[in-house]
């Protein structure tokens, strides 16, 4: 298999700890404050945590009653989806200056490929920049990003640096960075699969790219070409700006 590497320009843009975020940004008593939108009452979910909420190990999908006993100063906020959605929508407006290529994975995150962009700024790093500067002009919040030569890489770069932080890994360092990552950062690894590379001795990228394109086909099926793929920096999945948005009514499912 000698699929060449795709080398784009992507950048993956996160807001940082958005509904907490908005929250904070709405009521100025709130700032610096471990607060969870979402939770209350009995059977409550964390929809998301402020990051002084993070620091005690309350996390988005938690019940409220155990991010409150981790936390027992923790303040609860209602969701607001209406003004989510606005200021997604002011984010997303900064994307649109520079591309059209603009894939949205939530109200928080999206993909962008400036490989051909509006402003015809060569650096992705420097477009990112400008990108992150402002959306914190028109809105106040902070973002993160991460910048490489396709997805899967762009993505996990952009957790680097948070908050308000952003991470490059340019193509020369492709292969290394993918070859330090835990088998945890890749796509499809949850816990039983995690399990299931541990028995077979897989614990980074490294140990990853040693295996055969057989090997992980018996042991991974359909997988196993993605896998061997990956590793090696090929990951064709495209921009894709016709994708589906998950819905806005999955997105409130949290915290109601």
């Amino acid at each position: 298999m000698h699929t060449p590497i795709d080398i784009r320009k992507i950048i993956h843009v996160d807001m940082d700890a958005f509904y907490a975020s908005v929250a904070q940004l709405d009521d100025p008593s709130l700032v610096g404050k471990a607060i969870a939108v979402g939770g209350g009452g009995k059977r409550g979910v964390v929809s998301a945590a402020s990051y002084q909420a993070r620091k005690f190990g309350v996390r988005s999908a938690m019940a409220g009653a155990l991010a409150l006993k981790l936390c027992p100063h923790l303040i609860f906020v209602k969701t607001d989806f209406d003004r989510y959605k606005e200021i997604s929508d002011t984010v997303r407006s900064v994307f649109f200056e520079y591309t059209d290529l603009v894939e949205p994975l939530s109200l928080d995150e999206a993909y962008l490929d400036v490989t051909q962009n509006k402003k015809g700024n060569p650096s992705a790093t420097v477009i990112a920049q400008e990108i992150r500067e402002k959306i914190y002009q028109k809105t106040g919040l902070h973002a993160s990003a991460g910048i490489s030569i396709n997805k899967f890489v762009a993505k996990i770069a952009s957790d680097y640096n948070k908050p308000n932080g952003q991470k490059t890994v340019s193509p020369e360092q492709v292969l290394d960075f993918i070859a330090a990552l835990d088998i945890k950062k890749f796509y499809g690894v949850g816990k039983v699969m995690k399990e299931k590379m541990y028995r077979l001795g897989i614990y980074t990228g490294s140990d990853l790219k040693t295996k055969s394109l057989e090997f992980l086909t018996e042991n991974f099926g359909k997988s196993g070409p993605y896998y061997f793929n990956i590793v090696r920096g090929i990951h064709p999945s495209k921009v894709s700006p016709q994708r589906t948005r998950k819905s806005l009514a999955a997105e409130r499912t949290f915290g109601e």
